[in-house]
């Protein structure tokens, strides 16, 4: 199992993926088939897909971090959102991020949130874009690096805080 993390952007539109990626037969692969027949009320999972019935390789399921509230949200988390994770994860296949095997033997779980404000669909899809590019990336070289969490561990904030000590 491989995992990684990202955060891109800024203000309403930003993206936060976590990836969790492996062989369909582990822990993965498990976790894939109960979140994609377990869904809760605003957490509805589904497959990730290309365009209308062409899903990503490898399969990836879309797993949305914010409840779903209203249909601007909805529509920024099915549309955009769901888009550029797409772009993001058949791309690292395509270009070798991913090793030819995950094509039909791993599967993906991209947790993704998508903010109840997102107002700009085009910032959604690339921020997203860019953010799973960036996790899988992370997830398959085990990054970040002991040194470098050692050294955020020492000034430690993120987009929504930091301590004033």
């Amino acid at each position: 199992m491989k995992i990684g993390e990202s955060f891109i952007g800024s203000g309403p539109n930003a993206a936060h993926i976590n990836i969790m990626l492996g062989e369909r037969s582990g822990p993965v692969g498990l976790a894939f088939a109960n979140a994609l027949s377990s869904p809760t009320k605003g957490h509805l999972p589904y497959m990730v897909v290309l365009q209308p019935g062409v899903p990503v390789k490898p399969s990836t399921a879309f797993i949305n971090k914010a409840d779903l509230r209203g249909e601007q949200h909805e529509s920024m988390t099915w549309g955009p959102a769901q888009a550029g994770v797409a772009k993001g994860i058949q791309e690292c296949l395509i270009e070798g991020v991913l090793p030819p095997e995950a094509e039909d033997q791993w599967c993906v779980i991209a947790a993704t949130w998508v903010n109840w404000s997102a107002d700009n669909a085009d910032e959604v899809f690339n921020n997203n874009y860019q953010a799973v590019k960036i996790a899988v990336a992370n997830a398959m070289q085990n990054q970040p690096s002991l040194e470098k969490v050692t050294a955020a561990s020492k000034d430690v904030f993120n987009p929504f805080y930091r301590p004033s000590n």
